[in-house]
């Protein structure tokens, strides 16, 4: 049975199974070598400049039968450069006895609301302690194998930062059924965020804000396309056709906390890698406590008092938690929505921004 990809899979067009790749520079190339390569290198490769740059210095890049290892050497556009390093391990992953909040499961899924701070599936840097583990434990062997060994029936993903609401399929069946209806965009996704400032349709700023839109109701609309940032291929950004894949997510303010903060619901079309932060980093209201996207904004004790504020600035993770998903079950065809209450932490921040609002 053929794989079906996560919507927002980026493993494809990665180094071949021997560690090798090969890029052709584009006509924009930079002269200098190292930054000639790391614009040139596919997003997919996941290959940071500073990745780069110790290939380079080991002997790892060439040019046709030449080793180059001058960061600084001169390159062309159109010249064809090989990227040797060793072949990626693939990590199976292993049950681990973690405990795991259920909110729903039967013989074919199970939706589970996933804390923050826990990976969903293995990958270098993070070998164990992952949703995939603690699933393996809790499923034994009625995982889909569509996965493969390091994420078994995992259809979609979130941030390990984030919180809240994922399927997993148990079945092939189940996971080909759910990852159909995440192409099609019917599957309903809600997340609560709690972002810098207060989104407002009135205001000059945002309305002329490239890909931001207003429709009725007080919902703000972000259409842009997303690819990794050229220098830093650890981030998503904002980019304009041809590049990138389209990426449109709506949302609207549920609670303004004194012009500071605000409580938002946001609701994906597409299902992109870091979408939301980005989409929303884009429209100038990062979230707090986003260390990536979140920018250097204040937060005013003066106007929301020493605790709110504090409480803002302190926040240890992006305020994010994925609170709603529903999807027509893919063997019965039965609608199936559920919720999941703000963690914690996220009550707890909304409590002090409230307090001094």
């Amino acid at each position: 049975m053929a794989d079906v990809p996560f919507e927002d899979d980026e493993d494809a067009g990665a180094p071949d199974e021997n560690g090798v790749l090969t890029v052709t520079l584009g006509p924009d190339a930079p002269a200098r070598l190292d930054k000639a390569l790391a614009l040139a290198v596919p997003e997919e490769a996941v290959l940071s400049r500073s990745h780069l740059a110790r290939l380079i210095e080991s002997g790892a890049v060439s040019r046709g039968a030449e080793v180059v290892r001058d960061l600084k050497a001169k390159a062309k556009p159109g010249e064809v450069w090989t990227i040797r390093r060793a072949p990626a391990e693939e990590i199976e992953a292993r049950p681990e006895a973690i405990a795991l909040v259920v909110v729903h499961e039967d013989a074919d899924l199970i939706v589970i609301d996933k804390p923050a701070g826990m990976v969903v599936h293995p990958a270098p840097g993070s070998p164990n302690g992952t949703l995939v583990n603690a699933l393996l434990h809790h499923c034994g062997d009625t995982l889909s194998g569509i996965g493969g060994a390091r994420r078994p029936g995992i259809v979609h993903r979130i941030d390990k930062d984030t919180s809240g609401l994922l399927v997993v399929a148990k079945t092939d069946r189940a996971h080909q059924g759910l990852a159909a209806q995440f192409a099609a965009h019917t599957v309903t996704r809600h997340y609560m965020a709690v972002v810098h400032g207060v989104p407002q349709a009135a205001d000059p700023r945002l309305r002329g804000t490239r890909g931001v839109s207003a429709e009725a109701g007080g919902i703000l609309r972000i259409a842009t396309n997303l690819a990794r940032h050229r220098t830093d291929r650890q981030r998503q950004a904002v980019v304009w056709p041809p590049e990138g894949r389209h990426a449109v997510t709506r949302f609207r303010v549920v609670e303004d906390f004194a012009d500071q903060a605000a409580l938002v619901d946001c609701w994906l079309e597409t299902g992109r890698t870091h979408q939301i932060r980005v989409h929303l980093a884009h429209a100038g209201h990062g979230l707090l406590g986003d260390p990536v996207y979140g920018g250097k904004r204040t937060l005013s004790a003066k106007v929301l008092g020493p605790e709110g504020a504090a409480a803002g600035m302190a926040f240890p993770r992006q305020a994010l938690h994925a609170a709603t998903l529903g999807f027509d079950h893919p063997a019965t065809g039965v609608r199936l929505d559920f919720a999941a209450p703000l963690p914690p932490d996220m009550a707890a921040l909304i409590a002090a921004l409230r307090s001094g609002a």
